[in-house]
C-alpha cells in the first residue's frame, strides 16, 4: 500500500477503538481493489468527538464511528438515513451534496446475522443487552426482522433502561423492561468481553433460565468471547461479531467507494485475526 498526497483517509472513530479490526479488514479491500486510499483507527474521548469528525471531513475523510460515539454522530448530520432516523444513531459518516450525510449499517447487519443464528426459530421475544447506540440497532433489527416481537432490555442503569424504553416506544419497537422470563434471542450489544477479566453480560445461570434458541455477542475476540462459549457449553446456538463487522463493513464500503467490495478478501482478514 503506497500513501501519498492523493490518497484518500479512512477511518473508524472510537474510544476504546485499538481492538477494531475494521482497518485490517477494509485495508485489505482497498489494496485488492487497487483503490488509492488507507483505512486507520482513531481514538477520541468525549467532547474531542465531534471536532475531529468535522475536521476530517472537511478533507475528504470518510468516518465509521464505533462505542461510545454512535448516537453522538447521529447529531452531527445534515442528512440522516432510515436507520439513523429510527436509532438515533449512527456509524458510517461521508460528506453529500446534502452536507454530513450518514446511515446506520448496523442495524441490516444485525437482523442478517440474528436470523441465521435463529434458523427456522420465530423470535417472539428478544433480550438486548445494553442501550447504547448498537443496542438501538439491535433493537430495531428484531423489530424488522420478526414484527410483533417484543424487545426486553437489561441494563445495570435504570435510567438508562428507561429512556431506551422510552426512545423505543418512538422508533416503532415493542420493548419491555427485563423481567426473567425465558426469550429466543439474546443479543450483547454492551463491551464486556472485550478483556479477560469482564463478567459475562448475562451469567450462566441467568443464560440457563432464559433459554434462548441463539446468543449473538456484538463483541469479537481471537477464538471466540467467554459468552460465545457459556452459551455453546449450554448447547445454544451462539456466535460473536465478527460477521457483524463484515456485514456493515460492506455496507460502509459501498458508501465510501460507491462500489461492492470484495467480501471473500475481507472476511479472510478477519478470520485471519481472529482464527476459525
Amino acid at each position: 500500500m503506497r500513501i501519498r498526497g492523493s490518497t484518500r483517509l479512512l477511518a473508524v472513530v472510537g474510544d476504546p477503538v485499538a481492538h477494531s479490526l475494521s482497518p485490517r479488514m477494509h485495508n485489505a479491500a482497498i489494496t485488492a481493489l487497487g483503490v488509492d486510499a488507507v483505512y486507520i483507527a482513531l481514538r477520541a474521548h468525549g467532547d474531542a468527538f465531534e471536532p475531529l469528525v468535522r475536521g476530517l471531513l472537511s478533507a475528504g475523510a470518510r468516518l465509521n464511528v464505533t462505542v461510545p460515539h454512535k448516537r453522538r454522530a447521529a447529531g452531527l448530520l445534515d442528512a440522516p438515513s432510515d436507520e439513523v432516523r429510527r436509532t438515533g444513531a449512527c456509524n458510517t459518516v461521508w460528506s453529500g451534496p446534502g452536507g454530513i450525510t450518514g446511515d446506520n449499517t448496523d442495524v441490516a447487519a444485525v437482523r442478517e446475522v440474528s436470523a441465521a443464528l435463529a434458523g427456522d426459530r420465530v423470535v417472539k421475544r428478544a433480550l438486548v443487552i445494553g442501550t447504547g447506540g448498537s443496542a438501538r440497532a439491535a433493537a430495531v433489527a428484531v423489530a424488522d426482522g420478526w414484527p410483533g416481537a417484543v424487545v426486553e432490555v437489561l441494563s445495570r442503569d435504570a435510567a438508562r433502561a428507561q429512556d431506551f424504553l422510552s426512545w423505543a416506544e418512538s422508533a416503532g419497537v415493542g420493548a419491555a423492561a427485563s423481567n426473567g422470563d425465558p426469550v429466543d434471542l439474546v443479543i450483547n450489544a454492551t463491551p464486556l468481553g472485550l478483556t479477560p477479566a469482564d463478567v459475562l453480560p448475562l451469567d450462566r445461570e441467568h443464560l440457563r433460565r432464559r433459554a434462548p434458541a441463539a446468543v449473538l455477542d456484538l463483541v469479537y475476540v481471537r477464538g471466540r468471547t467467554r459468552f460465545v462459549q457459556a452459551a455453546r457449553e449450554a448447547g445454544i446456538a451462539a456466535e460473536d461479531g465478527r460477521d457483524v463487522l463484515l456485514e456493515q463493513g460492506a455496507a460502509s464500503f459501498r458508501h465510501f467507494f460507491g462500489v461492492q467490495p470484495p467480501r471473500a478478501v475481507m472476511r479472510a482478514a478477519v478470520e485471519d485475526a481472529l482464527g476459525a
